[in-house]
């Protein structure tokens, strides 16, 4: 299948490791210009711009942190200065939800933390798009995926924040879509569940990974490859006409 990606410019924020380092690779393999961010590890991504072809100008690394809004000008500045803007945005950037200690209940967190967390976690993405946008609506085409995550759906003891977060992205590629069809531009969300990257083989208990095993109809958990392919079906012309989805990874979950 042609994904029609060649010479398309890409941006996917989150992009140095996990998931968004497996998207960034999935674009790169169909023959696009990538742009990745990084939050704080410059060396993990420019490693990552260098295997995508940095050399060839085919990829770059920039750096891009959700409490920072200049970061977030700045980025999307750059990758239109040097590839004159952008085909595909996948949003994957995120800011984790500190886990509420032992006893602590939903109402004992102060409203300075929660109120930052859902300013970081929501308005540098829409601020992205925002900046992006344009650019395809003069060219007639685009694709924006956003990636939300299965506790947006299924819900998850102590992650409220998380959850009321990720679940903004549903509602707003809803209304974005209605906005965007008519000049060409598709947006969707990918929701992960959970997911077997270094991350959470690292640091979740295998008890729980295997527990989360058992409720998918797969009998696996997905892999970072796996949530990629999805994301790379939604932001390529082989997406001809899916936008305002919700598209769930999770095994069947």
């Amino acid at each position: 299948m042609d994904m029609g990606l060649k010479d398309r410019t890409v941006l996917v924020t989150g992009a140095s490791s996990g998931i968004g380092a497996d998207i960034a690779r999935a674009y790169a393999a169909e023959g696009a210009r990538v742009a990745l961010t990084y939050r704080g590890d410059s060396t993990a991504g420019q490693r990552l711009a260098r295997e995508l072809g940095a050399d060839r100008d085919t990829a770059m690394a920039l750096r891009y942190s959700l409490a920072e809004p200049e970061t977030v000008e700045s980025a999307v500045a750059e990758v239109t200065r040097r590839w004159g803007g952008v085909d595909v945005l996948v949003a994957n950037a995120v800011r984790w939800a500190p886990r509420r200690a032992p006893g602590e209940h939903f109402e004992d967190v102060p409203a300075g933390d929660w109120t930052a967390f859902l300013a970081d976690n929501l308005a540098p993405t829409l601020r992205t798009v925002q900046l992006t946008v344009a650019g395809m609506r003069k060219r007639s085409w685009g694709r924006i995926v956003l990636i939300s995550s299965h506790v947006a759906l299924d819900g998850h003891r102590g992650q409220e924040f998380y959850g009321a977060a990720k679940s903004a992205l549903h509602g707003f590629a809803r209304s974005l879509a209605w906005d965007l069809g008519p000049d060409g531009v598709l947006v969707n969300v990918v929701c992960p569940g959970l997911t077997a990257t270094e991350r959470v083989r690292g640091g979740l208990p295998a008890e729980v990974r295997e527990r989360e095993t058992r409720l998918t109809p797969t009998g696996r958990l997905s892999s970072p490859e796996d949530i990629a392919g999805a994301v790379l079906f939604l932001g390529s012309a082989a997406n001809g006409n899916t936008t305002g989805q919700i598209v769930t990874v999770a095994g069947g979950r």
